[in-house]
Protein backbone atom coordinates (compact mmCIF):
# COMPACT_ATOMS: atom_id res chain seq x y z
CA UNK A 1 0.00 0.00 0.00
CA UNK A 2 1.06 3.55 -0.96
CA UNK A 3 -0.91 6.25 0.47
CA UNK A 4 -0.31 9.49 -1.78
CA UNK A 5 1.96 11.93 -0.46
CA UNK A 6 0.13 15.06 1.13
CA UNK A 7 0.30 18.27 -0.94
CA UNK A 8 3.23 20.19 1.18
CA UNK A 9 5.19 16.96 0.48
CA UNK A 10 4.36 16.98 -3.15
CA UNK A 11 5.54 20.86 -3.33
CA UNK A 12 8.64 20.60 -1.48
CA UNK A 13 9.74 17.00 -3.68
CA UNK A 14 9.00 19.15 -6.98
CA UNK A 15 11.25 21.74 -5.64
CA UNK A 16 13.58 19.32 -4.40
CA UNK A 17 14.16 18.30 -7.84
CA UNK A 18 15.11 21.78 -9.11
CA UNK A 19 11.48 22.62 -10.79
CA UNK A 20 10.10 26.42 -11.39
CA UNK A 21 6.71 25.51 -9.46
CA UNK A 22 3.70 27.94 -9.86
CA UNK A 23 0.73 27.87 -7.19
CA UNK A 24 -2.49 27.84 -9.11
CA UNK A 25 -5.53 29.51 -6.32
CA UNK A 26 -6.07 27.02 -3.58
CA UNK A 27 -4.73 23.97 -5.65
CA UNK A 28 -4.24 21.61 -2.48
CA UNK A 29 -7.96 21.29 -1.39
CA UNK A 30 -9.04 21.56 -5.28
CA UNK A 31 -9.80 17.82 -6.19
CA UNK A 32 -12.31 14.94 -7.05
CA UNK A 33 -12.19 13.52 -4.04
CA UNK A 34 -16.07 13.62 -3.08
CA UNK A 35 -16.77 10.76 -6.73
CA UNK A 36 -14.12 8.46 -5.02
CA UNK A 37 -10.90 8.08 -3.15
CA UNK A 38 -7.60 8.84 -4.01
CA UNK A 39 -5.04 6.05 -3.42
CA UNK A 40 -3.32 3.73 -2.99
CA UNK A 41 -0.87 5.54 -5.45
CA UNK A 42 1.17 3.12 -7.89
CA UNK A 43 2.60 5.34 -10.37
CA UNK A 44 2.85 8.59 -12.74
CA UNK A 45 0.79 9.09 -15.73
CA UNK A 46 2.00 11.73 -18.75
CA UNK A 47 -0.62 13.23 -20.90
CA UNK A 48 -0.58 16.16 -23.03
CA UNK A 49 -2.88 18.93 -23.20
CA UNK A 50 -4.27 19.01 -27.14
CA UNK A 51 -4.05 23.18 -26.33
CA UNK A 52 -1.78 25.76 -27.36
CA UNK A 53 -0.50 28.37 -24.78
CA UNK A 54 0.36 28.18 -21.23
CA UNK A 55 -2.38 30.77 -20.07
CA UNK A 56 -5.83 28.89 -21.78
CA UNK A 57 -3.80 25.50 -20.79
CA UNK A 58 -3.69 25.83 -16.67
CA UNK A 59 -6.83 27.26 -17.19
CA UNK A 60 -9.01 24.61 -18.81
CA UNK A 61 -6.76 21.71 -16.79
CA UNK A 62 -7.91 24.01 -13.36
CA UNK A 63 -11.59 23.76 -14.32
CA UNK A 64 -12.02 21.46 -16.87
CA UNK A 65 -15.21 21.50 -19.01
CA UNK A 66 -19.01 20.59 -17.97
CA UNK A 67 -18.56 17.04 -19.23
CA UNK A 68 -15.23 16.34 -17.83
CA UNK A 69 -14.75 18.67 -14.15
CA UNK A 70 -11.51 19.36 -13.07
CA UNK A 71 -9.09 19.85 -12.03
CA UNK A 72 -7.76 17.70 -14.75
CA UNK A 73 -4.20 16.25 -13.67
CA UNK A 74 -2.19 17.74 -10.52
CA UNK A 75 0.96 19.54 -12.17
CA UNK A 76 0.40 21.67 -15.92
CA UNK A 77 4.22 21.15 -17.43
CA UNK A 78 3.60 24.14 -19.80
CA UNK A 79 6.80 24.72 -22.54
CA UNK A 80 8.64 27.05 -20.79
CA UNK A 81 9.28 24.08 -18.33
CA UNK A 82 7.26 25.91 -15.41
CA UNK A 83 4.85 23.38 -13.39
CA UNK A 84 1.45 24.52 -12.45
CA UNK A 85 -0.05 22.89 -9.56
CA UNK A 86 -3.51 23.13 -10.11
CA UNK A 87 -5.39 20.16 -7.89
CA UNK A 88 -4.56 17.99 -5.34
CA UNK A 89 -6.21 14.35 -4.65
CA UNK A 90 -8.21 12.44 -6.70
CA UNK A 91 -8.03 14.27 -10.37
CA UNK A 92 -10.33 13.36 -13.80
CA UNK A 93 -6.44 12.92 -15.73
CA UNK A 94 -6.58 8.86 -16.16
CA UNK A 95 -10.21 7.60 -16.35
CA UNK A 96 -10.94 3.84 -16.81
CA UNK A 97 -7.50 1.73 -17.75
CA UNK A 98 -6.33 -1.68 -17.81
CA UNK A 99 -5.93 -4.08 -14.49
CA UNK A 100 -2.84 -5.89 -16.31
CA UNK A 101 -1.35 -2.73 -16.91
CA UNK A 102 -1.80 -1.83 -13.11
CA UNK A 103 -0.37 -4.98 -11.62
CA UNK A 104 2.73 -4.43 -14.38
CA UNK A 105 3.50 -0.88 -13.03
CA UNK A 106 3.06 -2.19 -9.40
CA UNK A 107 5.39 -4.75 -9.79
CA UNK A 108 7.49 -2.44 -12.07
CA UNK A 109 7.65 -4.74 -14.66
CA UNK A 110 7.15 -4.67 -18.48
CA UNK A 111 4.09 -3.54 -19.57
CA UNK A 112 0.92 -5.63 -21.31
CA UNK A 113 -0.79 -4.05 -23.89
CA UNK A 114 -4.07 -2.14 -22.75
CA UNK A 115 -6.83 -3.88 -24.05
CA UNK A 116 -9.32 -3.09 -21.16
CA UNK A 117 -11.11 -0.36 -19.43
CA UNK A 118 -11.63 -1.70 -16.27
CA UNK A 119 -9.72 -0.06 -13.50
CA UNK A 120 -10.27 3.60 -11.95
CA UNK A 121 -7.09 5.26 -12.89
CA UNK A 122 -7.83 8.41 -11.24
CA UNK A 123 -7.56 6.54 -7.86
CA UNK A 124 -3.94 5.62 -8.24
CA UNK A 125 -1.82 7.89 -10.33
CA UNK A 126 -0.52 11.13 -9.88
CA UNK A 127 -1.14 13.09 -13.33
CA UNK A 128 0.72 15.58 -15.38
CA UNK A 129 -0.47 17.27 -18.23
CA UNK A 130 1.73 18.25 -20.50
CA UNK A 131 1.13 21.37 -22.66
CA UNK A 132 1.45 20.50 -26.77
CA UNK A 133 -1.02 19.85 -29.44
CA UNK A 134 -0.29 15.97 -29.72
CA UNK A 135 -0.83 16.22 -33.69
CA UNK A 136 3.19 14.74 -33.56
CA UNK A 137 4.42 18.03 -35.06
CA UNK A 138 3.61 20.51 -32.09
CA UNK A 139 7.21 20.70 -30.61
CA UNK A 140 8.44 19.43 -26.92
CA UNK A 141 11.34 21.97 -26.02
CA UNK A 142 14.13 20.61 -24.24
CA UNK A 143 12.95 23.26 -20.73
CA UNK A 144 9.81 21.31 -21.11
CA UNK A 145 11.23 17.60 -21.97
CA UNK A 146 13.40 18.13 -18.52
CA UNK A 147 10.90 19.22 -16.41
CA UNK A 148 8.85 16.18 -17.47
CA UNK A 149 11.76 13.84 -16.34
CA UNK A 150 12.42 15.66 -13.05
CA UNK A 151 8.65 16.26 -11.96
CA UNK A 152 8.11 12.06 -12.37
CA UNK A 153 11.53 11.35 -11.17
CA UNK A 154 10.59 13.62 -7.76
CA UNK A 155 7.34 11.35 -7.01
CA UNK A 156 9.36 8.14 -7.96
CA UNK A 157 12.17 9.26 -5.67
CA UNK A 158 9.87 10.21 -2.74
CA UNK A 159 8.16 6.86 -2.96
CA UNK A 160 11.17 4.56 -3.35
CA UNK A 161 9.94 3.95 -7.19
CA UNK A 162 11.73 3.52 -10.57
CA UNK A 163 11.31 4.55 -13.79
CA UNK A 164 8.83 1.65 -14.25
CA UNK A 165 6.33 3.51 -12.17
CA UNK A 166 6.14 6.28 -15.08
CA UNK A 167 3.20 5.40 -18.05
CA UNK A 168 1.60 7.00 -20.64
CA UNK A 169 -1.64 7.38 -20.86
CA UNK A 170 -1.88 5.84 -24.35
CA UNK A 171 -0.35 2.52 -22.18
CA UNK A 172 -2.94 2.89 -19.73
CA UNK A 173 -6.39 3.11 -21.56
CA UNK A 174 -6.92 1.88 -24.93
CA UNK A 175 -7.86 4.44 -27.57
CA UNK A 176 -5.48 6.78 -26.04
CA UNK A 177 -2.57 8.04 -28.16
CA UNK A 178 -0.80 10.93 -25.71
CA UNK A 179 1.78 11.63 -24.96
CA UNK A 180 2.62 11.81 -28.63
CA UNK A 181 6.19 13.48 -29.95
CA UNK A 182 8.59 10.89 -28.36
CA UNK A 183 7.98 7.77 -27.01
CA UNK A 184 7.59 6.62 -23.14
CA UNK A 185 10.52 4.14 -23.37
CA UNK A 186 12.92 6.91 -24.34
CA UNK A 187 11.14 9.19 -21.51
CA UNK A 188 11.62 5.73 -18.95
CA UNK A 189 15.49 6.30 -19.72
CA UNK A 190 16.12 9.63 -18.80
CA UNK A 191 13.81 9.38 -15.99
CA UNK A 192 16.37 6.52 -15.03
CA UNK A 193 19.00 8.33 -15.26
CA UNK A 194 17.63 11.04 -13.00
CA UNK A 195 16.58 8.85 -10.37
CA UNK A 196 20.48 7.47 -10.57
CA UNK A 197 21.26 11.18 -9.48
CA UNK A 198 20.94 13.14 -6.10
CA UNK A 199 18.21 15.48 -7.05
CA UNK A 200 18.22 19.18 -6.58
CA UNK A 201 20.47 21.41 -8.56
Amino acid sequence: MAPPMSAGEFLDALGAEGLTVVEVGDWRHHNRNHKGPWGPVHGVMIHHTVTRGSAPTVEICRDGDPALPGPLCHGVITKDGRVHLVGYGRTNHAGLGDDDVLRAVIAEKGLPPDTEANTDGNRHFYGFECENLGDGEDPWPEAQLEAIVRAAAAVCRWHGWTQRSVIGHREWQPGKVDPRGFSMAWLRKRIEKRLRETGGE
